[in-house]
């Protein structure tokens, strides 16, 4: 099966810049250098899951709960899980599995992810 793509990910319109190229629509760009940051070594050819987990990996380093317990305006705060070990594939072979907890914060006025919410 193959790496899932930008736009399985992201959705329709996500689309790999250059490095430095200004986007051909509205949209959110982030640069290389902030993705290489994270530890993404060669953005230009990594796979989309890759550049979700440096996006995410990126984004906690400043969305801590200490940054959140500080800001009353901030609203999400990521955390490391705990690593773990599954067996996968024909060959019941092993992986790790680490997490990220991503917690969203908001009053409670209803039970749904809304990101306008945020």
């Amino acid at each position: 099966m193959a790496e899932p793509t930008l736009v399985q990910i992201f959705g329709t319109g996500a689309t790999r810049l250059a490095s430095g190229a200004t986007a051909p629509s509205a949209g959110l760009f982030i640069p290389d250098s902030a993705l290489q940051t994270a530890g993404l070594a060669t953005p230009n050819s990594a796979s989309a899951e890759g550049h979700f987990a440096a996006i995410n990996l990126n984004a906690q380093s400043y969305l801590t709960q200490t940054n959140f317990d500080a800001n009353t305006d901030q609203s999400i705060y990521i955390d490391k899980g705990f690593s773990s070990f599954t067996t996968r594939g024909g060959n019941n072979d092993s992986y790790r599995v680490d997490q990220l907890t991503i917690n969203l914060a908001k009053l409670d006025t209803s039970s749904t992810i809304d990101p306008d919410s945020y």
